[in-house]
């Protein structure tokens, strides 16, 4: 393994298991769902049964004033063909007259003319015309101011053509009807002349439009002869005359001024003189209010179902997700460790299924867990006792031989000296090897932090470890920053067993290249952490143990020892805001760097109030290098 592959991989706590980071991305609550869910349902719902209500009652209402157009179409003419036969019936009356025979034989036109005006009113007619035989036009009275020349045109059209019945004079349309007079029989007389009788189509306009409610109106040549629109209407009827000569007799729509028209057109032309057509109109206005006040109810009712059905589901949603809230509440808490959390017992089937599961997997795995827990200590515990039994019993025989020396007479004053130092020394092993065993089960339990200077405390670890006869033969440099730069928070007895312990491993590891062997120091300050190198010579940390260098009582390739060094320097090391890390590993160089959080903990940032309680215990001076 490369430096720069040890320095990505620092040995470092990891993250508890269960612990939900706090940038995890909270998604929406099921209930909300729930809620926006139905009201979107309800919206949407509602919105297309306005459309499809709107669009069905339009085309139902265009279906039936079609039907209402195509009905006052057929009533006109009916009313038409009820007029003409009137009209024939005078007519034939009047040619039966003697006075009228009488009259057409004196064959002096203006004896005729002033005569034939009882006649107009004995008929009745809005329009009375009396020919010759050659179907010139020898009388003709109207109601209007005066004959329009094109009369006598439209007259002799209308006697050679028997198809046509409706004459065009100026602004005015009649319906017309006419009889030859005889001088004898109808088979066997002489031909005197013709009577022409005709009636204003201004009657037949009202009496189409009064009982169905429909506007007509009758155009001829771009000009309207009869109508029953407003005179702003009827100028807008006239632009969009083209239009509806386009449609070739479907309805169709017209905006006329303000109001909305379905219109149906009719050609007449081939029954009159000049060409002709008939328009019959609905307005929509009605229809729209209708289809308003229809739209208006069924909006009413979308929101009132919106509203009730929202409420309800509010209702019906929280009774389904708070008892999933609890659970999740109750998976959240057993994750941190709290496995005493109660769990939802009500809710629906399903979801007291699923807590039922998850209350017997909680059991399931506290179980394990204590299996595991009772599994590891017993492991730990035999760790434990196979790496201390050992050195313990080489302690213990040390002690019981000198002893033994010791009660013996045969031994000088000088001799029992250097055994006594033997004694000491294995009673001094065993004491330190105890203390580290009660380190250990004491790391992080009375962490007492105040001010300090790292470089004291390098010092004094630097001056312990140089008695110790580990470090016997060990060359120890130490390159200390400025010890005023080196302040921080810590536990000073605990800071320095841990760089202790870290260089009695330097110097174990060291003593194997022999005269040679060397340890150094080096002390950094950053902003916010201390950093602590310790560099040897050795021959470097085996690769078996790289990935569980810092687990309790890994010592392979040492004498003695219980391997707790480095798992101790690690715990302290974190408990001070930082960690232990193996940043080099080669043969004639390995690097252990410890980091140490300035401050506490929690404010490994940065806090004023800290660093002003380092000003009050680092001197300005005469400060010990």
């Amino acid at each position: 393994m490369s430096h720069e592959e040890l320095r990505s991989q620092p040995i470092a706590s990891e993250v508890p298991a269960g612990v939900a980071s706090v940038h995890e991305k909270q998604g929406v609550r099921t209930h909300v769902l729930l809620v926006v869910a139905m009201a979107v349902i309800i919206a949407v719902v509602t919105g297309l049964s306005l459309l499809l209500i709107r669009h069905h009652l339009r085309n139902q209402v265009k279906d039936d004033l079609s039907r209402d157009l195509e009905n006052s179409v057929v009533a006109f003419q009916n009313l038409q063909a009820e007029r003409m036969g009137s009209l024939e019936r005078e007519n034939a009356l009047l040619s039966r007259l003697p006075t009228l025979k009488a009259l057409m034989t004196s064959g002096d036109d203006l004896t005729i003319q002033n005569e034939a005006a009882e006649f107009w009113h004995l008929s009745g007619a809005d329009l009375f015309v009396l020919t010759d035989p050659s179907g010139r036009v020898v009388a003709d009275y109207t109601r209007s101011s005066g004959a329009d020349p094109a009369l006598r045109h439209g007259v002799e059209t209308l006697l050679v053509s028997p198809a046509r019945h409706y004459l065009i004079e100026g602004g005015s349309l009649y319906a017309c009807a006419f009889r030859p007079l005889y001088f004898g029989s109808d088979q066997e007389g002489t031909l005197l002349g013709y009577v022409v009788s005709g009636v204003s189509i201004e009657r037949t306009v009202r009496e189409i439009s009064q009982p169905s409610g429909a506007d007509a109106a009758f155009l001829s040549n771009g000009r309207i002869l009869a109508s029953t629109l407003d005179p702003g209407e009827q100028a807008g009827l006239v632009r969009q005359s083209r239009l509806l000569a386009d449609t070739k007799g479907a309805p169709t729509t017209l905006q006329l001024g303000e109001t909305t028209f379905l219109s149906a057109r009719e050609d007449l032309s081939a029954e009159s003189t000049s060409p002709l057509e008939l328009i019959v109109m609905r307005s929509l206005a009605p229809a729209e209010r209708t289809i308003s006040d229809i739209n208006r109810m069924v909006l009413v009712v979308g929101l009132l179902a919106l509203l009730s059905g929202t409420a309800l589901m509010v209702i019906v949603s929280r009774f389904v997700t708070l008892p999933l809230e609890e659970l999740s509440k109750g998976v959240k808490a057993f994750g941190l460790g709290d496995s005493g959390y109660r769990l939802p017992r009500r809710g629906t089937q399903e979801v007291r299924a699923l807590s039922t599961a998850f209350s017997r997997m909680r059991s399931e795995i506290q179980k394990a867990n204590q299996a595991v827990l009772e599994s590891e200590r017993l492991a730990t515990i035999g760790r434990m006792a196979s790496s201390v039994s050992h050195d313990l019993r080489h302690y213990l025989a040390a002690i019981y031989a000198n002893a033994e020396f010791l009660a013996s007479d045969r031994f000088s004053a000088k001799e029992r000296a250097d055994i006594f130092v033997e004694v000491r020394n294995a009673v001094a092993g065993t004491t330190e090897m105890l203390e580290s065993l009660l380190t250990f089960s004491r790391t992080g339990a009375s962490v007492r932090h105040q001010p300090e200077l790292m470089a004291s405390l390098v010092e004094r670890a630097v001056a312990m470890v140089r008695t110790h006869p580990d470090a016997e033969g060990v060359k120890l440099v130490v390159e200390n920053a400025v010890p005023s730069e080196t302040a921080a928070s810590v536990d000073g007895k605990q800071i320095e067993r841990a760089i202790s312990n870290l260089l009695l491993n330097a110097c174990q590891s060291a003593r194997s290249v022999g005269a040679a062997a060397k340890v150094a120091v080096t002390l950094e300050a950053q902003e916010r952490q201390i950093l602590v190198n310790v560099t040897d010579n050795g021959p470097g940390v085996s690769p078996n143990i790289r990935k569980s260098l810092f687990e309790p009582f890994v010592s392979e390739g040492k004498q003695k020892g219980t391997g707790l060094g480095l798992t101790l320097a690690h715990c302290i090391a974190l408990e001070h805001g930082g960690e232990v890390v193996l940043l080099s590993s080669r043969p004639g160089e390995t690097i252990f760097q410890m980091k140490v959080a300035r401050g506490f903990p929690a404010q490994i940032a940065g806090d004023a109030s800290v660093a002003g309680r380092y000003e009050q215990v680092i001197p300005d001076e005469n400060v010990r290098t």
